[in-house]
């Protein structure tokens, strides 16, 4: 294979202190078309990112020295570019503290080599789409508003910074405040159709943008549930 089509293939770096995991993760994303580069550290994940800029990090949590959650932090300061972060820790809160830093999904370990793939195509999907700019230029309730032009959101003139993910899955219930969005529909909006099922996987994300926002807090409204439905942004 040249260069050039080399080079044309997405490249995904992959970060992980388990020789034997960073191997299966690098095998099947070659296997699946990508261009892979790696990293046994979060030192050394620091370093290559801002060496080679990829288009994707798979990232795992727990390594010594600089844990995933502060690479994810310090890429945040320099790129949107997503991040998927490997755990073996299966609780929200462990979940909810790598989407706060800035990811913008997980998978648990051990995983599938389908599901690796699966989430990675749809996180490149998501990066490479053009979201359409909704008809209105604003959401306003209150002190919480939404820039849909700029991405930018802001409570009390504050910006809240916000993973792309994020940004959709609020711009898609502010677009639709006071209705109630099932999970189906919302995972498939945001995430697409891989994601139909993963209705935790949602609650999680929700979790994470009550926590950011603060709506409630400030008198703007809040996310509410419907058990067993979906949510909607109340007004």
């Amino acid at each position: 294979m040249n260069d050039r089509m080399l080079k044309s293939k997405p490249c995904i770096l992959a970060v992980d202190d388990d020789v034997q995991v960073l191997h299966l993760v690098r095998r099947t994303l070659e296997t699946g078309g990508y261009r892979v580069i790696t990293a046994d550290s979060g030192e050394a994940a620091v370093g290559t990112f801002e060496q080679q800029p990829p288009d994707l990090v798979v990232l795992d949590i727990m390594m010594p020295g600089i844990d995933g959650y502060a690479v994810c932090k310090h890429i945040r300061t320099l790129s949107l570019v997503p991040i998927i972060m490997l755990t073996a820790i299966m609780g929200d809160a462990e979940q909810a503290r790598g989407l706060d830093a800035g990811a913008d999904d997980y998978i648990t370990k051990p995983f599938s080599v389908e599901v690796l793939l699966a989430r990675v195509r749809a996180a490149l999907r998501r990066s490479q789409a053009t979201i359409p700019t909704p008809s209105c230029d604003t959401f306003r309730n209150g002190s919480f508003e939404i820039d849909f032009s700029r991405r930018r959101v802001t409570v009390a003139g504050n910006e809240i910074r916000l993973t792309p993910t994020e940004f959709y899955l609020i711009q898609e219930l502010a677009l639709n405040a006071g209705k109630v969005l099932t999970h189906t529909y919302l995972l498939n909006k945001v995430w697409g159709s891989e994601y139909k099922d993963e209705r935790q996987y949602l609650h999680v994300f929700i979790g994470c943008l009550r926590n950011k926002i603060g709506l409630k807090s400030h008198g703007n409204g809040s996310i509410t549930s419907l058990a067993g439905v979906g949510y909607q942004l109340t007004v």
